[in-house]
């Protein structure tokens, strides 16, 4: 959000800001592009500014400073409601869902990772009340493709028929797993990869060391980068992992959470795709893969592999045995091509 003294949280946010300010005419917005660019931030700004008590001009974004601006910084505005898979809550700084009388909820699962019927119910119960603030009542929504069918079929019916106030920002990263009609009554608004300089930029300040190698391994994606790096992915460890994984060495993906694990070979398999067709790599500097191209027939089988094993990367049987097959299987794609 917007802080007391003006700054954005994202510095490239500013401009997909105004857009969002200047040319969002629907009571309901989709925020769509790919995750780990600001999709949050940017739907936590426009919240700010429609509910901020202090704004005059309607593109200009929330002032920080007012009493609403401070309220929404602190989680604690009567006027916003935000609906999180219960995976993302604490994560994104709002707590543990509560249950029926404000209590927290105690689960002894998982946490789940999807947007479920029982946070629907509580916003048609927030959607039915007046502004405690009599600016707005803002809804986000974050991932919008976490609601499940249900759910996105119960909040179908209060997007159709806002009240008064209401406003709605939904954020999304797979815009197509969003029901038709949901995608109908929402103004859908794109927010693309930042600026390399800018993203490096940024991944400096947060300290990142060799803050380009951590970019172009997420694919361009700043907060991607700096959530890999704060879960202990260093530059290094990239850089080290094609010649690992060539030398059958399962244990450079042990520690990792199975669906990073799975990813990262995928773009290593890419990358290696590339090269044999003679392309250069997307994920990993040149000289940190294999100098001669791997065998294509042997990259495809591991890619698919790859592929059938994402599916069910939530919840594999043995983590373990499962890393251990997926490197084997891609030391042997990676001999070189004879």
């Amino acid at each position: 959000m917007v802080s007391e003294d003006g700054a954005l949280p994202l510095p490239w946010l500013q401009a997909p800001l105004q857009q969002a300010l200047t040319q969002g005419r629907s009571h309901a917005l989709l925020l769509q592009g790919p995750a780990g660019v600001g999709q949050f931030d940017l739907a936590l700004l426009l919240a700010q500014a429609w509910l901020c008590e202090a704004r005059a001009d309607v593109a200009q974004p929330g002032c920080g400073r007012c009493a609403s601006c401070h309220l929404l910084r602190a989680r604690s505005h009567p006027d916003f409601l935000v609906l999180l898979p219960e995976a993302l809550r604490e994560p994104l700084g709002f707590g543990a869902a509560e249950g029926e009388g404000g209590e927290t909820k105690a689960s002894k699962t998982k946490p789940s990772r999807e947007i479920k019927i029982d946070a629907v119910r509580q916003m048609l119960s927030f959607a039915q009340t007046s502004a405690a603030r009599g600016r707005a009542k803002v809804v986000l929504v974050h991932p919008a493709e976490a609601l499940n069918t249900v759910a996105a079929n119960a909040l179908l019916k209060t997007l159709e028929e806002p009240a008064g106030l209401l406003r709605f920002v939904l954020a999304s990263a797979a815009p197509q797993q969003l029901l038709p009609t949901i995608r109908s009554r929402c103004q859908p608004l794109q927010l693309a990869l930042p600026e390399r300089a800018a993203a490096l930029q940024w991944l400096a300040e947060q300290g990142l060391e060799s803050p380009e190698v951590l970019l172009d391994a997420t694919g361009g994606r700043p907060q991607e980068a700096l959530l890999w790096r704060n879960e202990g992915v260093a530059a290094k460890t990239w850089l080290e992992l094609p010649r690992r994984i060539a030398k059958g060495e399962a244990q450079a993906l042990m520690d990792w959470p199975v669906p990073r694990a799975i990813a990262a070979m995928q773009r290593l398999a890419h990358d290696l795709m590339r090269i044999a067709h003679g392309a250069p790599p997307s994920y990993f500097p040149r000289d940190a893969l294999p100098k001669l191209p791997a065998n294509r027939a042997g990259l495809q089988r591991w890619a698919s592999v790859l592929q059938q094993s994402a599916r069910h990367a939530e919840h594999p049987l043995n983590a373990g045995l499962l890393m251990e097959s997926l490197v084997l299987q891609g030391q042997q794609a990676m001999r070189p091509a004879r």
